[in-house]
């Protein structure tokens, strides 16, 4: 198991801010071997594909170089023209094929990871020219491993190129027999299938080694449990700091809905354990909204509250656990219980009207409001059944 400076073990798997660092200082999985045989795969077939335009087009430079006016002998610029053309014409016929292995070269890199570009990896690393670093990297996991992916090339590599020169043996000797123009062709075709078969042989090394790369580069970004508490509390804030804020944002909440709560037409009351507040602008509002709701001790201010304005309180339990449990601050009424706080809201819109709008505090009940079924709450927030 990996430890960190301070003797940890590091065992916990990389944050995704961890591994964003770590992607931004060119920290990637990268397997060569993977980049390797995507190469040799796309030469093999790029041969097969471009290969006749190939040799057509060297067969083209050799005849024009091989060809030769008697003028053309004295000619002292001629040797460099003629040097010229022929590497403009080789580029041209082997453009296309350098093309493609580019791009599989490519592609090959990016294929595990994606496309990363970083500065900072490509800044010198005194670190890295330490002698016993060296020895450390050299003997260690991905030193041993790199060893071992050495050793099974040259051996599968090595067994493949065997068994394809035991096979091609026979055709190869037997090349000298042929016609120039056939010659060249059958070699072409055998080049290719060795080629081929060789390159195959590297996938298996490539299975192996892009499951190990991945597992290496999380191995060697886990952390230690410190580490992680240290990460979330710098980006999230202490504890302490973190307590803070909600007690700072609760008080804030805690203000502003008790400034609702004057403006409130009625008051639900359970009587003693809820509190909700209700206001409703037939103008400006679609329904009426719930400006201020609370427990116990909460529910107990915005009574007082309510009272020291002059705002009804109407005690109707039923109610206001209902209002309570399906409503947040400045949330509509539940369509639900429209009729119900339209009975209430007429009520004391009824009181306002007889007694001018300068009426005392009343205490008021009403315990036959329509709320409907799956609308009936317990204390605890309970449905009833």
């Amino acid at each position: 198991m990996a430890e960190s400076s301070d003797g940890q073990e590091k065992t916990e798997d990389p944050t995704p801010k961890k591994l964003r660092e770590a992607r931004e200082k060119g920290q990637v999985a990268r397997s060569r071997e993977l980049t390797t045989t995507v190469m040799l795969m796309t030469a093999s077939l790029g041969l097969l594909v471009f290969g006749p335009m190939i040799v057509a087009g060297l067969g083209d430079v050799m005849i024009s170089n091989f060809t030769i006016r008697r003028e053309q002998i004295f000619d002292t610029s001629y040797m460099i023209d003629s040097f010229l053309d022929a590497v403009l014409q080789s580029l041209i016929s082997l453009a296309p094929f350098l093309v493609l292995l580019v791009i599989a070269a490519i592609a090959g890199s990016i294929a595990l990871s994606g496309w990363n570009f970083s500065v900072q990896a490509l800044a010198p690393k005194f670190s890295k020219m330490n002698p016993l670093s060296g020895m450390k990297r050299i003997l260690g996991p991905q030193g041993l491993m790199e060893l071992g992916k050495a050793l099974a090339k040259f051996f599968v590599i090595g067994a493949c190129g065997l068994a394809v020169l035991y096979f091609v043996f026979d055709p190869v000797m037997g090349l000298g027999m042929e016609p120039v123009n056939q010659a060249i062709a059958h070699s072409g075709e055998l080049i290719f299938w060795g080629l081929l078969a060789v390159s195959s042989s590297v996938i298996l090394i490539a299975v192996f080694d892009v499951p190990f790369q991945l597992w290496n580069h999380k191995r060697q970004l886990k952390m230690t449990k410190q580490e992680v508490k240290q990460e979330n509390k710098d980006t999230d804030g202490s504890p302490e700091l973190k307590g803070r804020i909600r007690r700072t944002q609760m008080d804030m909440a805690m203000r502003r809905m008790m400034e609702a709560v004057p403006e409130a037409d009625v008051v639900i009351t359970n009587p003693s354990h809820f509190s909700v507040a209700i206001k409703y602008d037939q103008a400006k509002m679609r329904a009426p909204i719930v400006v201020a709701k609370g427990a116990d001790l909460v529910a107990f201010e915005i009574r007082k509250v309510a009272q020291g304005n002059d705002v009804p309180l109407m005690s109707s339990p039923a109610l206001a656990r209902a209002l309570f449990f399906t409503t947040e601050l400045d949330d509509e009424v539940p369509q639900a219980l429209y009729l119900a706080v339209a009975r209430v809201l007429a009520y004391v819109y009824h009181l306002r009207q007889q007694f001018g709008g300068a009426y005392q505090r009343t205490d008021l009940e009403m315990d036959d409001l329509p709320i409907p079924d799956d609308m009936q709450f317990d204390a605890k927030g309970k449905r009833r059944q």
